[in-house]
């Protein structure tokens, strides 16, 4: 039995949902443990493309159980549209279960989400999709769960509550007429309708899956410098998608995870506001972008790029307690003469090796490079380490040592075969 926590080491987009697909083919069960519908994970399957925003991306893996944890914030419309798409698709979802914990993302969620941005003299780049307010109400005790969709009675009660905060903030404040108590009870009840078959105590499905010595893969959403406590504050996202957040987020204790995987870019990603010391505004940050299709699965915004961030990673690595990395989209890479990587910030004169809290220093410091020979040649055909070019191998290594952690998992291309293990993961 083995329990593993996948994690992004970046901002978000580092290609978790490909590497969970692949695991999930060797795993049991496939657990999403936080976020919600503002994370979108693109899974290729041979001539299949689905985007997956809120089901793990081990659905598509058959007999394997997949669940949508009690961390997660879920938009039940989002929910029902992603299963039905699944369904035309050819994909079951027989194995498919909603923690009845898991917190609801109602409409003045959505609406508070895009109007608080608006009025930010600080833009944060939200996906206005109300995770963030759904998270607030889950903190204030005044959050809809989605065991509460199927009791009429209750959902009503509760919604009376919250309606009695949200109208008059969204009225009084924002000049937004508000939301109709009925409207909402018909369309939410209708989903808790629907949905009640798989809403249940997923952490005892956890436990049960845990107690047969089955293999667990849990799913985070976004990424380490996204995550609420140790991310780029304020330009973040609202929850814990590091590996501190997994056991909380799976309903399962910190003990049983065996192992913590880092999925990360062999360059760097960012979408929305925020300094990005390794950012390229020139030729090759498009060229990345193009070759990498670095454009958002929930939104179809442009991708900021730029060099890999080995401080950064470094970061990840340290606060994530990563045992391995899954280094992804290394085939972008195949056309540049040559590579660089930050490996320290010049601040003031000062080198920095650790990455600093204060976003005013960061936004001063300068990468420090190391420059590689890039090697030229397309490798998306490798299916072993000893295949790569001497080159490939060369950055490979470098980066595992500014880092300070193996790699386990190379990917030289979206498909499930394009996938190079340096080590078994799940045995």
């Amino acid at each position: 039995m083995t329990v593993i926590a996948l994690v992004g080491t970046q901002w978000g987009d580092e290609g978790k949902g490909k590497i969970t697909d692949v695991l999930a083919a060797r795993a049991d069960m496939v657990v999403r443990y936080q976020g919600g519908n503002n994370a979108g994970h693109t899974v290729v399957v041979g001539d299949q493309t689905y985007k997956l925003h809120l089901i793990p991306s081990g659905i598509i893996s058959p007999g394997t159980t997949c669940i949508i944890g009690n961390g997660v914030v879920v938009d039940p419309k989002v929910l029902c549209t992603e299963i039905e798409s699944l369904h035309a698709a050819g994909v079951s979802t027989a194995n498919l279960y909603v923690s009845e914990r898991a917190q609801v993302i109602m409409p003045y969620h959505r609406a508070l989400d895009k109007l608080e941005e608006d009025h930010r003299l600080l833009r944060i780049g939200t996906t206005a999709r109300g995770i963030g307010p759904a998270y607030v109400d889950k903190y204030m005790r005044i959050g809809i769960r989605m065991i509460d969709l199927t009791c009429p009675e209750r959902f009503e009660r509760l919604l009376d509550q919250a309606l009695a905060f949200k109208n008059p903030l969204l009225q009084k404040v924002y000049g937004h007429p508000g939301f109709s108590r009925e409207e909402i009870l018909e369309e939410y009840l209708e989903y808790g309708r629907v949905l009640a078959p798989m809403i249940t105590d997923t952490s005892l499905l956890v436990d049960a899956a845990r107690e047969k010595g089955l293999n667990i893969l849990l799913e985070g959403a976004q990424g380490t410098l996204l995550d609420i406590d140790h991310g780029t504050y304020p330009f973040v996202t609202s929850s814990n998608p590091t590996a501190g957040g997994a056991a909380p987020g799976a309903g399962i204790g910190p003990t049983q995870i065996d192992q913590v995987i880092g999925v990360v870019k062999a360059y760097t990603t960012r979408v929305g506001e925020g300094p990005f010391p390794t950012e390229l505004k020139d030729a090759t940050g498009d060229l990345i972008r193009e070759r990498g299709r670095e454009y958002g699965t929930t939104t179809g915004r442009p991708r900021r790029c730029g060099w890999f961030d080995a401080v950064m990673v470094r970061y990840a690595v340290r606060v994530n307690g990563l045992t391995g990395l899954a280094v992804t989209l290394l085939d972008v890479l195949d056309e540049l003469d040559e590579l660089k990587v930050c490996v320290a910030y010049e601040y003031r004169g000062e080198r920095l090796h650790h990455l600093p809290s204060d976003l005013e220093i960061l936004k001063e410091c300068t990468p420090v490079y190391a420059t590689l020979a890039g090697w030229k040649e397309p490798i998306s055909a490798a299916r072993e380490y000893g295949a790569l070019p001497e080159g490939t191998r060369a950055y490979l290594e470098f980066i595992a040592e500014q880092v300070g952690c193996p790699i386990q998992i190379v990917s030289v291309g979206p498909r499930r075969d394009q996938t190079i293990f340096l080590d078994p993961v799940i045995k």
